[in-house]
């Protein structure tokens, strides 16, 4: 029986501290709540400012202030898929534990829009974001183009890398055209003639009948002798010089 009472006692409790948590938690969000009607009104306030702003070209009067300057590039650089921006057509507010969040479709002639922005306890902007909403279609086809244009680039690299490897078996043979060409055709030199001149023509030939006349008289003289033949039986017409060991004699 105490066992039973104990339990109960300890479920009390747990219930009671459930409930004083729930009503703190409770109690401080009515304290961070800032009314729904204040939330859009900020929120529509700060857009069409901004559009004010870029509209009339006075962005260089916020450069100092980096927050604002972000927040109108941003409507810049929507500006050309939004088009003609005509106003908000619908909010959407959600409390978050650091703020409180408002979304805002933003009609254009183009596409439409999504703002978001954040704003603290204290009712101040503390996030500021722009999304083009795109249909299915655009949302593939942009899909679509982004895997081929990866995957083209895979192909074309692929395809370099195939072309580079297969050039190193035509190199060798290419650096030994280029080089033959670069070699200068070398040709083979006459071997100089040695210039005779008449006078020794001339002693050459007196040399020879010399030698033919001594060589006749040898010869005569041993026909003579043997009594074969008479000195003027033979003429000696013509003296071939030979190579040999007599002539090195």
């Amino acid at each position: 029986m105490k066992k039973i009472l104990i339990i109960l006692g300890m479920v009390t409790c747990l219930a009671g501290m459930t409930a004083c948590s729930e009503t703190q938690a409770d109690s401080a969000q009515d304290d961070f709540a800032i009314p729904e009607e204040t939330v859009i009104a900020i929120a529509d306030s700060m857009i069409e400012d901004i559009s004010q702003v870029v509209d009339e070209g006075l962005q260089d009067q916020y450069a100092s202030n980096e927050v604002v300057s972000g927040w109108l590039q941003s409507w810049e650089m929507l500006l050309p898929e939004l088009g003609t921006y005509s106003g908000i057509t619908d909010h959407k507010v959600s409390r978050q534990e650091d703020g409180i969040s408002v979304e805002m479709t933003l009609d254009g002639s183009d596409h439409d829009a999504i703002a978001t922005i954040v704003l603290n306890e204290q009712g101040y902007v503390t996030s500021f974001h722009l999304d083009t909403i795109k249909s299915f279609k655009e949302l593939m086809t942009n899909a679509a183009l982004n895997t081929l244009l990866g995957m083209g680039t895979v192909f074309i690299v692929l395809i370099l890398i195939a072309g580079l490897i297969s050039m190193f078996k035509i190199i060798p043979s290419l650096q030994e055209k280029f080089s033959k060409k670069k070699e200068p055709a070398v040709s083979a030199a006459p071997a100089p003639v040695p210039a005779v001149s008449a006078a020794a023509q001339q002693s050459a030939r007196e040399d020879d009948n010399e030698l033919a006349a001594v060589i006749a008289a040898a010869i005569a003289a041993y026909e003579s002798e043997n009594g074969a033949a008479a000195p003027g039986d033979f003429i000696v017409r013509s003296i071939k010089r030979r190579g040999g060991k007599w002539q090195r004699a």
